[in-house]
């Protein structure tokens, strides 16, 4: 995933042009990717005329026929007073032609949006290729992921040293967040293979999978890595983690943060130990030491309820440390 500042005209060219690159190398035909370029340019100036300036995240998500291409706006501006009114052509506070969210509804197969008065707003917006767009103003949920993420490297570098894993069966879900050593090409190399050790071995009981990738990654300069299984019919999530890198249960109001290990899978971990911790329903959230690790979700009402990739994007809008690379990675259920 690429961030893409947007703090004057000339980057909303840019973002068009790295959005369409983007959707050209995921298999976007002309049309299609002229869709995902009338969606980055309209967001991009959404920022700037209404967000005093912000970011857009550009990557891809999903496998197979459920897969696209994502961009996610982010300012901290004054936030959407009406939100259904701002959606409907016609309707400006900037003395435009207003149809700029209306406009990413249309070309977009799903769209997601949070905003508060005096703390921003955050976009979701995805779309597929060969598939007709929505074409109406209904902007409820037609994709009913129960995990997304954001993934972004370290201003200067070209890939992210942190990567992420997820498996779905079916009487369980789990989670990973590597973080590898530094950041950098070494740093992802660490993070991937985690990831991949991760895929292999997931049948294992948690701390056994952990122990997996810890010695998985001893040819590698090692991870920041952890685990979190949620198996609904024991109404439990099991926890492993090495190193910093955190793992947080939220519901409503309250967050219980999840106890990993001191250590470097792959080189450092004297003890693996998995925790257990009751849990039914709400989210879990796990991130990279390059998100803050103090925070409360007090400033966001009913963030909960949007989609779990927007969750991600808005805690890493504003708690990302911008000196290393940065992964949020929310389920909900």
């Amino acid at each position: 995933m690429i961030a893409l500042a947007v703090q004057d005209q000339s980057q909303v060219s840019e973002t068009r042009r790295r959005a369409t690159e983007t959707a050209a190398r995921q298999g976007f035909g002309a049309a299609d990717a002229g869709r995902v370029a009338v969606v980055a340019t309209e967001l991009a100036t959404n920022i700037l005329k209404h967000g005093n300036g912000g970011e857009i995240l550009v990557g891809a998500y999903g496998e197979g026929a459920d897969s696209g291409i994502e961009l996610i706006a982010l300012d901290k501006g004054p936030g959407i007073a009406n939100l259904a009114a701002s959606l409907a052509d016609g309707y400006s506070t900037a003395g435009t032609a207003g149809k700029g969210l209306g406009a990413v509804v249309r070309q977009s197969h799903f769209v997601d949006i949070a905003s508060w008065p005096g703390n921003g707003t955050a976009v979701l917006a995805r779309l597929k290729t060969g598939h007709p767009p929505q074409d109406s103003g209904d902007t409820s949920s037609s994709d009913t992921s129960r995990t997304g993420a954001v993934s972004v490297p370290k201003s200067g570098e070209e890939v992210c040293g942190d990567s992420w894993g997820v498996s779905v069966g079916p009487e369980e879900t789990t989670l990973l967040v590597a973080d590898g050593l530094g950041h950098g090409p070494d740093a992802a190399e660490a993070a991937v293979e985690a990831v991949r050790l991760f895929h292999r071995y997931n049948g294992h009981r948690t701390p056994v999978l952990l122990e997996y990738i810890h010695g998985g990654l001893r040819a590698t300069r090692g991870a920041a890595v952890s685990v979190a299984r949620f198996q609904p019919a024991s109404g439990k999530i099991v926890y492993a983690g090495v190193g910093n890198v955190a793992g947080v249960i939220a519901l409503g109001g309250e967050l219980r943060r999840m106890v990993s290990m001191p250590g470097t899978a792959g080189h450092n971990a004297r003890k693996i130990q998995a925790f257990e911790y009751p849990f039914a329903t709400g989210l879990v959230i796990l991130h990279s030491d390059g998100i803050a690790s103090s925070w409360t979700l007090d400033r966001y009402p009913n963030l909960a309820a949007r989609h779990p990739t927007l969750i991600a994007a808005v805690l890493y809008r504003d708690l990302t440390r911008h000196r290393d690379d940065a992964t949020v990675l929310v389920a909900k259920w």
